[in-house]
């Protein structure tokens, strides 16, 4: 029988979540029903602490530092932070036995043990399906050998406290998961440990409309929601894989084709309710869609990869769907000339809803694959536009993009006609992982990889960008969010082929490092996990690392939450 993991990839382009919530909605005032700490979430010795952690940051001052890659720099920092000592296997986990033996031959260790006594024996599976499942992706370029020890299924947010608390006592670490689709390795687990899996936790739990705001769990899905609120006029929307989920669109500070005109998840986030390493449940502000009061805790949990806290439930704005939309494409004889088109539109302030930037190698794929029949495609390089406002905003809209398009050498646009045709035009961005995944032969695995570029130097990054995936002789393409500089490469290969691994790996730094030396990021949206750590550290430089760590350690003493991540725990 196929695994989950093996049965997702199978159907890709039905790859969504079968679970089920209900929407309650709920007018005028609303009350939280979480209950408040019985201690404060910051007494003095945590507080003097983190002031201490924090000012400590300032001996890294005066390191000289070179961007160039090859650098060895002493990343973990051993001098100034402890290494985590974590719980043993004995005290994480059973005896790996088969199941029906378990009772008979296995003795629990201390903290499945103590979890299951608290929250019942369906709470938590060593199941190896299971733990395959929350610590291998089909997409990710960072899988490990390790997995997680167990997978923790809490219900509330008083449950993931208790869970907290069990792990914080016996040092075991925490790696939280909703959807699943992250592609830097953000959910592996090279200590073990407990994966937090959030599957019960995907209700709506109010709706606030004339507020414009909504709370939600981690695992309710950006999709369900729109598809639950769309007959109130209103929507989320930023936009990234269908699977997402928005625990881990909140951990990643993700984005989608909606960013040049909606921005990223950061800017969309109210409040959250975060569980801290110790179990302590914290709410980062209220409700207002503005609030100078004290420090910026959103800020600092938002993209922060589920290193500092467990988000539990989040408030996020919403918008009103806009009256009209239209979508068009338009193919151009070189990436070049697509790129310009792209940086022309933006220099315009033209407000496209989206731009979006498929290679003639993904159009290839899109129309072998049927993905958007009876729609075939030119196999050139293409943009995608959204258009949205009123019809006479619209109209004039589409007129000042066509016009830049053909002076860089675009071909006539081509319209959707109606609404489904809409749909199904715009679902050639949207599939172009799936559709990738569902060609790859047998035996080779996607390395998939963003980075994102000023405006101006992004022309020639991607071009750059090309020479380098066809030098490298493998199947590769280029996709991409240009309305806001960033661009995705995706490269099949054989991971198990050391020489050709090593020569993807290659390529892929080198075009990090390219594109910092444009002023530009290792990552747009994809955030760093558990592969770009160095190269997090090549962009930010080791005193603003320094910085991230005294903010981690302050908050994870223990350094038990999705430790590897972001940077190396210290040795």
């Amino acid at each position: 029988m196929a695994s989950r993991a093996t049965r997702l990839f199978i159907t890709p382009t039905r790859f969504t979540s079968a679970r089920k919530s209900r929407v309650i909605f709920r007018r005028g005032k609303s009350t939280s029903a979480l209950p408040k700490p019985a201690t404060s979430p910051w007494p003095p010795a945590r507080a003097g602490f983190l002031a201490i952690a924090i000012g400590g940051a300032g001996f890294a001052a005066g390191i000289t530092y070179n961007k160039s890659s090859g650098q060895d720099i002493n990343y973990s920092r051993a001098s100034k932070f402890p290494a985590p000592n974590y719980g043993s296997v004995k005290d994480m986990q059973a005896v790996r036995v088969k199941k029906t033996l378990e009772n008979l031959f296995a003795k629990s260790g201390q903290a499945i043990k103590e979890i299951r006594s608290v929250l019942g024996d369906e709470s938590l599976s060593t199941d190896d399906e299971d733990l395959k499942l929350h610590g291998y992706s089909e997409w990710s370029p960072s899988n490990i050998d390790t997995l997680p020890i167990a997978v923790v299924y809490p219900k509330s947010t008083e449950e993931v406290s208790r869970i907290m608390k069990t792990c914080h006592k016996w040092k075991v670490p925490i790696i939280g998961y909703s959807g699943g689709s992250s592609l830097e390795g953000n959910y592996s687990a090279p200590h073990g440990g407990f994966s937090v899996d959030f599957m019960h936790m995907d209700k709506i739990v109010e709706f606030h409309e004339e507020d414009l705001d909504i709370v939600v769990q981690p695992s309710c899905g950006w999709v369900d929601l729109n598809t639950k609120i769309a007959d109130r006029g209103l929507f989320f929307p930023v936009d990234p894989s269908p699977s997402a989920k928005f625990g881990g669109m909140v951990g990643t500070n993700c984005s989608g084709t909606n960013a040049v005109r909606y921005g990223t998840m950061k800017d969309w986030v109210l409040n959250m309710t975060v569980v801290l390493a110790d179990g302590t449940i914290i709410k980062t502000r209220n409700r207002p869609r503005k609030s100078a009061a004290g420090y910026n805790l959103n800020g600092i949990f938002v993209g922060s990869e589920g290193t500092l806290g467990l988000i539990t439930e989040i408030t996020l704005k919403l918008a009103v769907i806009p009256k009209e939309f239209s979508v068009a494409s338009a193919t151009f004889p070189t990436i070049r000339d697509a790129a310009n088109t792209a940086s022309a539109v933006v220099r315009a302030g033209v407000p496209v809803a989206a731009l979006e930037f498929l290679d003639e190698v993904q159009m290839g794929v899109l129309n072998r694959g049927e993905y958007t029949a009876p729609i075939v495609f030119e196999e050139k390089p293409t943009l995608f536009f959204k258009f949205s406002g009123t019809k006479a905003s619209v109209a004039d809209n589409i007129k000042e993009v066509e016009a830049i398009s053909k002076s860089h050498h675009g071909a006539a646009f081509r319209f959707a006609r109606d609404n489904k045709e809409q749909d199904l035009l715009w679902s050639a961005r949207k599939q172009a992982l799936w559709s990738l995944l569902a060609s790859r032969p047998e035996g080779t695995e996607l390395w998939t990889t963003d980075v994102a570029v000023p405006y101006s130097k992004l022309a020639t990054m991607i071009e750059t960008s090309t020479k380098g995936l066809k030098d490298l002789g493998l199947f590769s393409s280029i996709v991409g969010h240009l309305g806001d500089g960033n661009f995705h490469e995706a490269i099949m290969y054989h991971k198990t082929d050391p020489v050709e691994s090593a020569a993807v790996e290659k390529h892929v730094k080198t075009m990090i490092t390219r594109a910092l030396e444009m002023d530009g990021t290792s990552t747009g949206e994809h955030s760093i996990g558990f592969f770009k750590k160095h190269e997090l550290l090549q962009e930010v430089g080791p005193e603003i690392v320094a910085v991230m760590k005294s903010i981690k350690q302050a908050l994870d003493p223990y350094w038990l939450l999705n430790p590897g991540k972001i940077f190396d725990t210290p040795s």
